[in-house]
């Protein structure tokens, strides 16, 4: 498994959600399924956005850190530097 975090979101420029995961195709399958009762669940938030793998789990989680402390602009700017479009990455990694 590798390490990652990862932003979703509900719609272009709409509710996001950053989350850590050591199986990120995994994760996003469940998020889009609606599988735990949540945040996620609640607002609707199926497309993968944003994305970086790590080498340990150790970084990966200091990367979610920084990024759930910085602001909603800062992770907009992050997703539209790579992801202009606000596409579904998901199917990329499949």
């Amino acid at each position: 498994m590798q390490p990652a975090i990862y932003i979703m979101a509900s719609s272009m420029r709409g509710t996001l959600y950053v989350g850590v995961t050591s199986n990120l195709i995994g994760r996003v399958w469940q998020h889009k399924n609606n599988i735990a009762d949540g945040f996620t669940k609640k607002y609707l938030i199926h497309t993968l956005v944003y994305f970086e793998i790590y080498e340990t789990m150790y970084e990966a989680i200091s990367r979610e850190k920084q990024l759930k402390a910085g602001s909603r602009a800062k992770k907009i700017a992050l997703i539209e530097g790579v992801n202009p479009q606000w596409r579904d990455f998901y199917p990329d990694l499949l």
